[in-house]
């Protein structure tokens, strides 16, 4: 089959690696036969690891890359001094062409780095962002930005605003996307000197749908569909909603233990929950792309399994196919235009 999607996987990055990379990987190909995995890292332990599957073969190849970078380590030097590094080896590959996207679960400042360094930021794009799906009473919300760029200024937000809505047009198929940026009220007044200065020019953008401020409360009961914002506030919004998430999950099957009644009504509800719960795991929706770059690169949990690292694999199938890179690209250089 010559039409694959060709996703380089960072097989040494992530608490889990490589074993639950590698399953994630052999899962995606096995669920499509429209994908190409290109492993990289230390190839004997790789071959080791992928021996315990069975697997179309002509689906997964093996790119050897001999060094690792660790999370703790500095992102520029090591981009910088490991270029035989599992994820400069994969980004490189998206460089050349010879893969059409990039997934990985290691150093989110690598990652973040070597995107803009090796991958490259489409001409125009100010600062690529971060931009995880997060679960809503009414589907699905895009946070951006969740972690890149910590010092935005209104005109990064401003490109936020248009990627995301983008994205939710063609990734997700909500036309005419709604798009609020996070505030401490939904008077336009309100806000620090960043959201203040941003709301005007949100206001005065043609080609997106804003309706004002939106406060972090009402993210989960899905306000807007894009949700804008720098990535300290939205890195700290994504982690709560995580922790909240997982603690109330962990409250409700305790509380379902407590007595024979309660375990006889967890029993009747059980399928009716699991399937309300499986609507607010995040890890359905795979990873967080980096938007606004000549090629698809995807940031996946650092605790991500093979479940997380499959659907990360296959939602670059979706993108490809929807040339969202292409549209980005439209969509700034005609804005550049009319300035």
């Amino acid at each position: 089959m010559s039409d694959f999607t060709k996703v380089a996987l960072d097989a040494m990055g992530g608490d889990n690696a490589p074993g639950e990379i590698i399953k994630g990987a052999v899962e995606a190909v096995k669920k499509r036969n429209d994908i190409k995995v290109l492993l990289t890292g230390q190839e004997e332990l790789l071959k080791k690891v992928l021996s315990e599957y069975t697997y179309p073969e002509d689906q997964i190849e093996i790119v050897n890359a001999s060094e690792v970078i660790e999370t703790a380590e500095p992102p520029v030097m090591a981009i910088r001094k490991k270029k035989d590094s599992s994820i400069v080896v994969a980004m490189n590959l998206v460089k050349k062409g010879e893969a059409d996207a990039f997934v990985s679960a290691g150093s989110s400042g690598a990652v973040l780095v070597g995107g803009q360094v090796l991958v490259g930021r489409i001409p125009g794009v100010e600062r690529p962002p971060l931009a995880p799906l997060l679960p809503t009473m009414r589907g699905v919300s895009l946070l951006i930005d969740c972690g890149a760029n910590v010092d935005a200024r209104p005109s990064h937000l401003v490109q936020f605003a248009k990627m995301g809505s983008i994205y939710m047009e063609h990734i997700i198929g909500k036309k005419n996307p709604t798009v609020g940026i996070v505030n401490i009220g939904a008077e336009e007044e309100k806000g620090n000197a960043l959201v203040k200065e941003t709301f005007p020019l949100l206001k005065a953008c043609k080609d997106i749908n804003f309706i004002g401020s939106v406060e972090a409360r009402e993210i989960p009961y899905g306000a807007a569909d894009v949700i804008v914002c720098e990535a300290f506030v939205g890195n700290v919004i994504l982690k709560l909603y995580e922790g909240v998430g997982g603690a109330l999950t962990k409250k409700i099957k305790a509380g379902m233990m407590t007595s024979l009644r309660s375990k006889i009504g967890a029993l009747l509800v059980k399928p009716a929950l699991k399937a309300t719960l499986k609507d607010f795991d995040s890890s359905e929706h795979g990873g967080a792309p980096l938007l606004g770059l000549n090629g698809l690169v995807v940031k996946t949990h650092g605790s991500s399994t093979s479940k997380e690292v499959c659907n990360s694999i296959v939602q670059c199938v979706t993108f490809k196919e929807q040339r969202i890179n292409e549209k980005i690209r439209e969509v700034i250089q005609f804005a550049q235009e009319e300035d």
